[in-house]
């Protein structure tokens, strides 16, 4: 076991080896056999080659699953939020019978009881303002107020405790009564400060927050079961172990909303670029532990409001790419490597984003319209890159389409090395022989 003190004497590429190592060799997991264990730990190291930009022993090939196993497997979506025996149902069923190369996480759809017991605002999940079958809808709305900037990139802690939260948890609107924390410093001060937690609302906001964080430890509980038991019954790792965002997106996606947060590029461009900086070692951190729970160097990040459709590459340049690159960096410098979804088209993007001051073979790149021949113009040699395999087509066209398509692509950018297999977008729905077609053209195809 590393020390905090040795870890941090520890060069960014020995971080990373620790932490693949901890990757491939998942501690504690029993294997259902050593065929299974050596399964998996291929498809980790297919993994790891093809971020480091060598040629793995074949193309992984690893589909987003989204919501897709609940259609597949006949429990609607709203039953797997809420009933974690259906949940776990509808995940092994999806794996034993495709196999990819990865596994999607259970703990991707949440705890629809601990959402209902705050009274979550900030989303309609399905049977809960939209129909059972439904995937989740973020509600957008000012969360946070045009005049809080400074709040936010003063104390970003704080606005989250006494603002955030209570606006998208209706239950701990009480909250907001809270002083700022930091004012208990000397006895003096002391008293008046836990005099709103001594209120009924406050006592009966906390009963619910007690109550939702029990349900929400039923929730974790049983997922990490379900996880488990597909690393070692399927050998199937996950594909990442962590989760962070774009500075500019945690701002533009649920606090202050997309059309707010394109005004504020023009009313007030200072203080939006000030906070965007003050949350990249917020974002760096939230990477680094999560990884570590996840025990995976892999970290997910979508973009959400970088596509050529919401601004202009001058304000990609100005407010959006440098502190996505300083997350990246950070991350880097920790031993991870960032999975950049790049979602809509990154067309105008890619002379931006190959930037020479991110080290090669350090970043994962998946694409959803932008044209990975393009890409690969750009990224050969510098970022693994995956992608392009549209979820409409395996909702609409037929097992040969599919085939052709996904030999196609090889073809033209996965011969190299430096590529995985991937959809374009999570899936919601799809023909069964479809992503049958995908799979077993990837890996026959991908050798």
């Amino acid at each position: 076991m590393t020390t905090e003190k040795q870890w941090n004497k520890l060069t960014p590429e020995e971080k990373f080896q620790e932490r693949a190592r901890q990757w491939k060799f998942p501690e504690g997991l029993p294997f259902a056999s050593p065929d299974v264990e050596r399964a998996y730990q291929n498809r980790v190291q297919m993994l790891l080659d093809a971020v480091q930009l060598r040629k793995p022993e074949r193309i992984p090939v690893c589909p987003s699953a989204g919501f897709y196993p609940f259609a597949y497997a006949g429990v609607t979506a709203e039953d797997a939020m809420y009933d974690y025996e259906k949940l776990g149902y509808a995940v092994k069923k999806y794996h034993t019978d495709f196999m990819p190369d990865v596994r999607g996480s259970s703990l991707l759809y949440g705890p629809g009881k601990a959402f209902e017991i705050l009274d979550y605002k900030l989303y309609r999940w399905p049977g809960h303002g939209l129909p059972p079958t439904s995937h989740y809808q973020c509600v957008e709305d000012e969360y946070m107020r045009a005049d809080e900037y400074d709040l936010l990139s003063n104390d970003p802690t704080d606005f989250f405790l006494r603002r955030y939260l209570p606006r998208i948890f209706a239950t701990l609107g009480p909250w907001q009564t809270l002083d700022t924390l930091t004012d208990i410093q000397e006895l003096p001060y002391t008293g008046p400060s836990l005099v709103p937690f001594g209120s009924p609302e406050m006592e009966e906001a906390c009963k619910r927050l007690l109550e939702a964080g029990r349900a929400a430890r039923d929730w974790l509980q049983a997922c990490v079961a379900i996880d488990r038991a597909t690393m070692a019954n399927l050998g199937l790792p996950g594909f990442s172990g962590g989760f962070t965002k774009a500075p500019f997106d945690t701002i533009g996606d649920t606090l202050r909303g997309t059309r707010a947060i394109m005004l504020d590029k023009f009313r007030q461009p200072k203080k939006l670029q000030a906070a965007v900086e003050r949350l990249v070692p917020i974002a760096i951190d939230c990477a680094v532990r999560s990884a570590a729970k996840g025990r995976n160097p892999l970290v997910f990040i979508p973009l959400h409001k970088g596509a050529d459709a919401f601004m202009s590459s001058a304000d990609f340049r100005t407010f959006y790419w440098p502190t996505l690159k300083a997350v990246i960096l950070g991350m880097i410098q920790e031993g991870l490597v960032p999975i950049l979804f790049a979602e809509g088209s990154y067309d105008k993007r890619l002379d931006i984003v190959a930037d020479p001051d991110i080290p090669a073979g350090k970043t994962l790149w998946t694409f959803d319209r932008t044209d990975l021949r393009e890409v690969k113009k750009r990224f050969a040699g510098w970022a693994c890159i995956g992608g392009n395999v549209p979820v409409s087509m395996l909702q609409s066209a037929g097992p040969e389409d599919v085939k052709t398509h996904v030999q196609r692509l090889i073809d033209d950018v996965g011969r190299d090395g430096g590529y995985i297999l991937s959809t374009s977008a999570p899936m919601y729905d799809a023909k069964p022989e479809n992503l049958h077609a995908l799979i077993e053209t990837g890996k026959k195809y991908g050798v």
